[in-house]
């Protein structure tokens, strides 16, 4: 069993995927996400044969799209295939989310 390292791969904002080509399977990823004060436009999206999880894990994320409304600190959603989210941190500090995904019925390549 290996450790990662995950909080430590991201530097500043943006997202960070722990995939296949770190754990060596394609049945499931996860993806670490931070976003700045007032950024807006990051979509959310599993694409077609995936089914995702996000948390709100530090700070609220405003959404439109699949869903409208606030995903509250420790709350998350479910989202399958080309189900969309566009996400917004309107907070006055970062906003962490983290993502669980993976291969719906079928799904798999």
């Amino acid at each position: 069993m290996k450790v990662f390292e995950i909080t430590k791969q991201l530097q500043g904002t943006g997202e960070y995927i722990l995939g296949s080509k770190e754990t060596g399977s394609h049945a499931c990823y996860l993806i670490y996400g931070v976003m700045r004060p007032g950024e807006a436009g990051r979509e959310l999206k599993p694409g077609a044969g995936h089914e995702e999880i996000v948390l709100a894990l530090n700070g609220d994320l405003y959404m439109t799209g699949q869903q409208n409304g606030t995903l509250k600190e420790g709350q998350a959603v479910h989202l399958v295939g080309d189900q969309t989210l566009l996400v917004e941190n309107r907070g006055s500090a970062e906003a962490v989310y983290v993502i669980s995904g993976g291969h719906s019925d079928g799904g798999h390549h």
